[in-house]
């Protein structure tokens, strides 16, 4: 608390850090953490804007056409993220001031999945990293068969994310190969 903050160099005065910051309190500021935000480049926000642009004038009825899709992990023993705590100075071992951990993590499990506005896709486990070859099975395998069941006349849409195994050159070749069947929304970045 000691720490003085030099308020004008041409004056040479300081202010007391402390004071600094009741000051700040008193004026409604408060120290937190700043939210984390995927960072967008100026070209992808203006990419957004176009999907957003050529997609205002779809109705309910047209996104009930779509099936969405993604790949989500879930940690068996705790999250990714920080985890705080409110204790005295002694209470540092109190079972209920602790986090307990396990080697290796605890495990998780990857999923892909998907749905509709009519019902649930398949949920598929992933027992290893999600390449283009194993996104080929899960799109041969579930995504063909739920389209065309779901959307027989053709008129379904398909949303994937960007993931680089989506964007691969057999996925793409194999979506032009069914493009007769359902459509692949383009996402923007």
């Amino acid at each position: 608390m000691g720490r003085l903050i030099q308020a004008d160099r041409s004056m040479q005065q300081s202010i007391c850090e402390a004071t600094t910051r009741t000051t700040l309190r008193r004026m409604g500021y408060i120290s937190r953490r700043p939210h984390r935000v995927p960072l967008i480049s100026t070209t992808n926000r203006k990419k957004r804007l176009q999907f957003a642009q050529a997609h205002q004038n779809w109705t309910v009825e047209d996104w009930k056409n779509v099936a969405w899709s993604d790949e989500s992990r879930f940690l068996l023993r705790h999250s990714d993220g920080r985890v705080r705590i409110f204790r005295k100075q002694n209470e540092n071992m109190d079972p209920s001031c602790l986090v307990t951990t396990v080697q290796a993590g605890g495990g998780g499990v990857m999923v892909w999945g998907m749905f509709s506005w009519h019902t649930l896709g398949p949920l598929v486990p992933i027992g290893h990293r999600l390449n283009a070859t194993a996104y080929l099975s899960i799109v041969s395998d579930h995504v063909h068969p739920f389209m065309t069941t779901m959307y027989p006349s053709s008129d379904g849409y398909f949303q994937q994310d960007n993931a680089p195994c989506h964007k691969a050159h057999i996925i793409s070749n194999w979506f032009f190969e069914h493009d007769n069947e359902f459509t692949v929304l383009k996402w923007p970045p």
